[in-house]
């Protein structure tokens, strides 16, 4: 083989290589450069009810599922196939964020006459907790097409055993406007105010057991 021969070869295998590395690399969201992007969730708060319940609440732990449960996004490529996308993901882990947007949602709302933020080591009457068990763009059509979310809220006494006196599923399915990372962190915004709103209206109109 002639040196020319052999130059030829060395690009033809770096070109198949960058063009692996190019496909290996592909998001399903659209975007002009693989520039990584950061988002948080926002959801709209709840509106304040008519009447406060005579008692102390604390968010403990909104859990998130083991295959959400990273900062990057994740996407549903086919029935079982779940991928996650390294140039989009959240500032915080998830659980910080739902968390965090749950205690800010029931202060909000005024549910309770006192709600004590989580970490505190302030006593309350009862906790709140919950768990994220989807969290994921469908894109098993090729692109993402819509934003699934699934939270089950627990609330419990404290001091009155672990099993809890109340819990509800709340799921939400949204379509996105655009199949982009904005997109789809809007519609997740969306659905998280949708299940915060509900959330709200569940607890005041619940008769609670004395704590």
């Amino acid at each position: 083989m002639t040196l020319r021969s052999l130059r030829r070869a060395g690009v033809a295998v770096c070109a198949l290589a960058l063009a692996a590395l190019l496909t290996a690399c592909s998001s399903p969201f659209s975007r002009e450069s693989p520039v990584k992007q950061v988002y948080l969730l926002d959801p709209p708060m709840p509106s304040a009810v008519a009447k406060s319940k005579p008692a102390s609440v604390r968010v403990g732990l909104v859990n998130v599922a083991a295959p959400f449960r990273g900062r990057s996004f994740v996407y549903r490529a086919g029935g079982l196939r779940y991928e996650t996308d390294f140039y989009v993901e959240f500032l915080v882990a998830p659980t910080a964020m739902f968390t965090e947007q749950t205690s800010r949602a029931l202060a909000a709302s005024k549910v309770f006459a006192n709600v004590v933020p989580p970490g505190s080591g302030a006593d309350s009457d009862f906790s709140l907790d919950g768990f994220v068990s989807t969290l994921y763009a469908d894109a098993r059509d090729g692109s993402p097409d819509s934003a699934e979310l699934t939270i089950t809220y627990y609330l419990t006494p404290v001091g009155a055993g672990p099993l809890p006196t109340w819990s509800h599923e709340y799921h939400r399915h949204v379509d996105l406007a655009t199949h982009t990372p904005a997109a789809y962190v809007q519609a997740l915004n969306q659905e998280f105010g949708e299940i915060l709103a509900e959330l709200t209206r569940d607890l005041a109109a619940l008769e609670l057991p004395k704590p």
